[in-house]
């Protein structure tokens, strides 16, 4: 028998895990782990991720100011780096973006938050100007200069939330649009195509790199930063035709039927030379390379280029995986990037966004699978992966709303 978690249930299993996460001591009653995913201003595994759910539940009148502002201020403990590897998941650009956050319900942040701004435009430029040069040079980009994660995907995101009009937003869309147009490559592959493997390095298996999908690390970014330019009305000139370019590359490469679409997280040259892509290669249903992600930027894209066909293929693909209980099997995890908390956001925001009920009555079922998961061990409370990504998701489906700037602008979810 199928059993759906009530909004009651939903609410409380959030607030439970909120309420555990409700000081550093109590998170980490051990101390603060080893390693640079843990260091404070790592939104990924950091007390800034943390913080983001805090503020979440400020903002929405379900937690209380002084826990967020605890976390606040352990997430902006020591120095805070604005270096060449800051970006939406780390250092000054992370920080920025849960206090813009914090800043929209309290005017108690608005000077810190002018202060990380500054450090964030200069990092913005100056991989700006990295990347023009690159392509100046007609070479192939590596995927940290484009990807969500640490590069300007990411950086987009939350200039377009943060400044919509300021002129480093129209840059930053300006350099994805460009992102977009062939080089020269006798190989025919798309601009975006990496000399790298999946993991960022070189690899024998990837002799001729990857072309990679995703949203964490691939093209899906871009599309679903440069979808919500157009539909906020924000374009740079060339937009349409980027997001057309994007969307013709991954029709190519669309696996399945109308009812049951996917798409691959990333092909090799030998794929894209034999122009196939075995069955055994769908990724599973997860945020960073599956169908939580991608549906969402297609349905984007569907939506910018008044393409219902591409929107209704989009939200046929993620109900088929919320209906299908092989493909929410592959995601035993309850993370955000990983797990069915991503599943979960993205399915919110995707039936959200067109009163599609077909998506919104599978997802409360899919609420009750990560919920029993929760019960069943013990759990990281980062971020990316573990129960502060989970109890956000939750929180985000029992309370039905997302307040703009909405958080999951860091997944490019919205």
């Amino acid at each position: 028998m199928t059993t759906t978690a009530p909004v009651p249930a939903v609410l409380a299993t959030a607030d439970e895990l909120a309420g555990a996460l409700s000081a550093p001591s109590a998170a980490w009653p051990g101390g603060r782990p080893e390693g640079v995913r843990a260091w404070p201003q790592s939104l990924a595994g950091g007390a800034s991720g943390i913080a983001l759910l805090h503020v979440e539940r400020a903002r929405t009148g379900r937690g209380d100011w002084e826990t967020a502002h605890t976390w606040l201020a352990t997430a902006m403990h020591g120095e805070v780096s604005a270096a060449a590897n800051a970006n939406l998941y780390f250092g000054a650009p992370a920080l920025a973006f849960i206090t813009h956050r914090a800043a929209s319900a309290s005017s108690r942040y608005l000077r810190l938050l002018q202060h990380l701004d500054q450090a964030t435009l200069t990092v913005t430029r100056n991989r700006l100007t990295e990347a023009h040069r690159r392509i100046d040079r007609a070479e192939r980009p590596p995927m940290e200069e484009f990807d969500l994660i640490q590069g300007l995907s990411g950086l987009g995101a939350y200039h377009l939330s943060r400044h919509p009009h300021h002129e480093i937003t129209r840059d930053v869309l300006t350099y994805l649009v460009r992102l977009t147009e062939p080089l020269p490559d006798p190989a025919g592959l798309p601009p975006w195509w990496t000399n790298v493997a999946p993991t960022g390095s070189p690899h024998a298996d990837y002799p001729g790199g990857h072309g990679n999908f995703g949203l964490a690390h691939g093209i899906g970014s871009a599309l679903s930063v440069l979808s919500l330019a157009l539909l906020r009305d924000l374009a740079v000139p060339g937009t349409v035709d980027a997001v057309e370019r994007i969307c013709a590359w991954t029709d190519q490469w669309r696996q399945g039927d109308e009812t049951t679409p996917w798409w691959p997280g990333y092909i090799s040259t030998q794929q894209a030379t034999d122009n196939h892509v075995h069955l055994a290669l769908r990724p599973r249903s997860s945020w960073c390379y599956g169908v939580s992600g991608t549906a969402r930027a297609q349905q984007l894209a569907g939506l910018a280029l008044q393409d219902p066909a591409r929107v209704r293929a989009a939200e046929n693909a993620i109900l088929a995986t919320l209906r299908d209980p092989l493909q929410l099997d592959t995601l035993p995890e309850i993370g955000l990037c990983h797990g069915m908390a991503g599943l979960l956001q993205a399915g919110w925001r995707m039936a959200t966004e067109t009163g599609n009920s077909e998506i919104t009555a599978k997802l409360h079922h899919l609420a009750d699978r990560l919920i029993t998961a929760l019960g069943k061990d013990d759990h990281d409370p980062e971020l990316l992966d573990g129960t502060a990504g989970a109890a956000l998701a939750l929180h985000t489906l029992a309370m039905g709303s997302a307040p703009a700037p909405h958080w999951d602008t860091f997944l490019a979810l919205a």
